[in-house]
């Protein structure tokens, strides 16, 4: 079959298409056949060597497709069946092994691409504002990144909740999206970002500022804060923070920062069944519009990761196989 292999760590030029064996599903797996593939920012974390793996690998990690075939022990699902998952190494192919404890059912009538692009993104904003700081009503919170794929997610659930969002974007065609998502206020990451959020919050602050970008606004996020605010900083976009003293947490009103990431927030099938379906059933119900900004073949994985890395996307992008 035909898979994205990286055979050394650099930049987007080591993707490269290869034949590679077709797997097969062991006990408690999933053969499934990719109908589209999620690209996240972790795929080029991976990509560049900044988090360890050995090469030569598969990269990607979530998708959706149909199930070809089980392995012994599966219960849950059988072939034919409409799945995605976020957690599945070697995702970037035209077949994958799925480990039956983190794949997802897929409702009728949502799309491949949305399905593909949903789980991780989707269940990152989740976790952020249920289980890092929940707001509520008539708070105000700053999400970076706007018209990114979480960004545009968070907008969306907290907007809904009567949460007002002030958002950072870097043009006016995402100031746009951010707008059209919910966000009461957007931002350009030119802009004195902590003082014009101060303007807005009438010199308080916002309780919560949701980071995906890093080392560019992490500063800034950290001066929007109110009196015990939380920073949360799930990603690291523009590159990582540089290390940082405790010491200032003090002086800035006593607040909180933390570095989740979504494996700790999905310990179990419980909690990874709480996120996903409620995420995937507001897909279905009409609540939450997951925007798939740009798909490629599955061999142009090269150019998706320059246009993710270039910020030339909004919302998610997808492989098709």
């Amino acid at each position: 079959m035909r898979a994205i292999q990286v055979s050394q760590h650099g930049g987007p030029e080591v993707l490269l298409v290869a034949e590679v064996p077709e797997p097969q599903a062991g006990p408690g797996q999933l053969l499934v056949e990719t109908e589209a593939i999620g690209v996240n920012f972790i795929d080029t974390y991976i990509r560049t060597g900044r988090y360890p793996q050995a090469v030569p690998y598969v990269p990607g990690a979530e998708g959706s497709g149909v199930v070809l075939a089980v392995g012994s022990g599966v219960t849950d699902f059988a072939a034919g069946d409409r799945v995605a998952w976020a957690a599945a190494p070697g995702s970037y192919a035209e077949r994958v092994v799925v480990d039956a404890a983190v794949a997802i059912p897929v409702p009728a009538g949502v799309e491949p691409a949305v399905a593909a692009s949903a789980l991780l993104q989707g269940m990152t904003a989740h976790y952020l504002i249920e289980s890092i700081y929940k707001p509520e009503p008539g708070e105000t919170v700053l999400v970076h990144a706007g018209a990114g794929g979480v960004g545009l997610i968070l907008t969306q659930l907290l907007a809904a909740r009567g949460v007002r969002v002030i958002t950072t974007v870097s043009t006016d065609d995402k100031e746009k999206l951010s707008r059209e998502a919910g966000a009461a206020e957007v931002l350009r990451y030119d802009d004195e970002i902590a003082t014009r959020v101060r303007e807005l919050t009438d010199g308080v602050g916002v309780a919560a500022a949701y980071d995906g970008v890093g080392a560019s606004t992490f500063e800034a996020s950290l001066a929007s804060l109110r009196v015990r605010g939380t920073l949360a900083l799930f990603g690291a976009a523009s590159g990582p923070v540089p290390p940082f003293d405790l010491q200032r947490l003090n002086p800035a009103g006593s607040i909180f920062v933390t570095r989740p990431t979504l494996v700790h927030y999905t310990r179990d099938r419980a909690e990874l069944l709480w996120r996903a379906g409620d995420i995937m059933n507001a897909i279905a119900d009409g609540t939450l519009l997951i925007r798939v900004g740009a798909s490629y073949p599955l061999a142009q994985a090269e150019q998706a990761h320059r246009d993710l890395e270039g910020r030339k996307t909004t919302g998610s992008i997808v492989l098709l196989p």
